[in-house]
């Protein structure tokens, strides 16, 4: 048996809750634990860019959150689950202030190419294990995860699963299924909107397929989806196009590649090698933390700093 952990950014019972506790009861069903947190209910403070928790782990630490408020009681649920589902209603073609401050919270805290290679070498320097980052980060997981839109015109949720994927994509959560519900303002309540409740079901049984291959990384990572999308790894259809309209780019993933048009198509070509180092993959999160800690910029770069500030001292 595994546990779920189902996530949700909207109303209480409104759709979001509704169609995240509908595939969760399908993993009930199959007899796996399952755990709901309405997010909103909670107290999540901004992130504040102070960056303790990224120093904390370069410095062999834990890399704890200085705020005090709830965003615990998720970190917790989220580290205990072995699978995360979860739902957001569209804000302005994004998702909403609650999740992005979540994203905030746990991106840069939770990164698992920070919190492995701080495990490590804590261990292997012998550190009592508490006082490092959460060893749980390490197990596997698998998530799905939906939009919901009022709008009659799909366009106006354009970056909704793209920036959605900012939720898992530090922790290397396993994504493999993700559905876009737009036209809701016709439907009174998603409850009477059978289609979609039974895309839940099936979205659901995606996950508990997954974890029935949680020591097979290929398969547990296969694509269960019912839109394949542009990009092979995120399978979503936003694409960044090179100012000399050479090339493209995954704006999710991070991967480069090239484009063809045939019978009118565009087809999109990644290698596997820029595949490989996609965000959602831990080599390109190594990419990234690496660039941090070889890149970044000390106080000794500039040791006149408050001098030069001093023009800008006034509210």
């Amino acid at each position: 048996m595994s546990k779920v952990l189902g996530l949700s950014f909207g109303r209480k019972m409104s759709n979001c809750e509704v169609m995240v506790k509908q595939a969760l009861m399908t993993c009930q069903e199959a007899g796996h634990e399952i755990r709901f947190i309405r997010v909103n209910d909670l107290d999540l403070k901004d992130c504040t860019g102070c960056i303790a928790c990224v120093l904390g782990m370069i410095r062999g630490g834990k890399g704890g959150c200085v705020l005090k408020d709830d965003c615990h009681i998720i970190d917790d649920a989220i580290m205990d689950c072995d699978a995360l589902i979860f739902g957001c209603p569209t804000f302005e073609m994004t998702p909403t202030g609650t999740f992005k401050t979540l994203c905030d919270r746990l991106g840069p805290s939770h990164d698992l190419s920070f919190r492995k290679v701080a495990i490590e070498e804590g261990l292997a320097a012998g550190k009592d294990p508490d006082k490092l980052p959460d060893q749980r980060c390490l197990k596997p997981r698998v998530g799905a995860f939906f939009s919901v839109g009022g709008a009659m015109t799909k366009n106006w949720l354009a970056f909704m699963l793209p920036t959605m994927y900012c939720l898992t994509l530090s922790m290397g959560i396993d994504v493999v299924d993700t559905y876009e519900y737009h036209g809701a303002m016709a439907h009174y309540h998603v409850v009477g909107n059978q289609p979609v409740m039974d895309r839940m079901t099936e979205m659901g049984k995606h996950v508990v397929d997954a974890l029935a291959h949680m020591d097979d990384e290929e398969e547990r990572r296969r694509w269960r989806g019912d839109h394949e999308g542009v990009c092979p790894v995120c399978h979503c259809d936003l694409l960044t196009v090179s100012q000399d309209k050479k090339t493209i780019e995954c704006p999710v993933c991070g991967s480069y590649g090239t484009f063809t048009v045939e019978d009118g198509k565009l087809i999109a070509h990644f290698t596997e090698a820029e595949q490989a180092r996609s965000r959602l993959r831990y080599a390109g999160k190594l990419e990234h933390s690496t660039e941090i800690k070889t890149c970044a910029a000390g106080p000794d770069q500039l040791p006149n700093v408050k001098e030069l500030l001093k023009p800008y001292q006034w509210e």
